[in-house]
């Protein structure tokens, strides 16, 4: 018999990708619904706490920020241990900071992945979508392959300081993160009753892939 008490969920988040990005920026507009163009680089790991309520269940983010260490390689297996889901993010106004994507997919990838073997939710943020389209994000369906080819489950173009698909974003790699989890305990209990999918909300620009 399923109980229908609250249920609480702990999950580590990690915001990675290149210096400058806007990681923290984007943290700190989803978690505290502010913008200020001048953080000073963040030294050590920082973290921010999130809480939802969805439904039936409590769902608290914790969203780590590495600012201040970001080469992909550097990353230590004890920042990335335990992580259910990670966002990484480029700045759409600097191609190099493009390129660097798939390298902190690979490094994530090597570091860490969930106990069944599978890797974890990773969603791709082009971030500075405010500062102007690149020729990159114009071309909806090259990164719907380029995420499918490295393993993201979605993508979207953000702007922290316009507020523009953070929230989105987050409720696209919440989701897979919960039917990750089901996976796991299903694969754990054999019959367990496995959750309705909602279908996901597509923005014009974005996507959010069904696993």
């Amino acid at each position: 018999m399923q109980n229908h008490h609250l249920k609480e969920h702990l999950y580590k988040i990690l915001v990675i990708g290149d210096l400058g990005v806007g990681k923290t920026s984007i943290i700190k507009r989803y978690v505290h619904q502010n913008f200020s163009a001048n953080y000073r680089a963040t030294i050590g790991v920082d973290f921010a706490l999130k809480v939802l309520n969805l439904e039936q269940e409590t769902v608290r983010l914790q969203l780590w920020d590495i600012a201040g260490q970001e080469r992909f390689g550097n990353m230590t297996r004890v920042y990335y241990r335990e992580a259910m889901g990670a966002f990484i993010v480029f700045d759409v106004t600097r191609p190099s900071t493009f390129e660097a994507v798939a390298k902190w997919k690979e490094d994530l990838d090597a570091k860490l992945s969930l106990s069944n073997g599978k890797h974890v939710a990773a969603v791709l943020l082009a971030n500075k979508c405010d500062q102007g389209r690149d020729v990159l994000t114009n071309n909806g369906i090259k990164m719907e392959q380029f995420c499918q080819e490295n393993g993201f489950v979605g993508w979207f173009e953000t702007s922290a300081k316009e507020n523009i698909n953070i929230d989105e974003a987050a409720h696209c790699l919440v989701k897979h993160i919960i039917a990750n989890e089901n996976d796991l305990l299903q694969s754990e209990v054999v019959d367990t009753i496995s959750p309705q999918q909602e279908s996901s909300r597509g923005g014009t620009c974005s996507s959010c892939f069904r696993s």
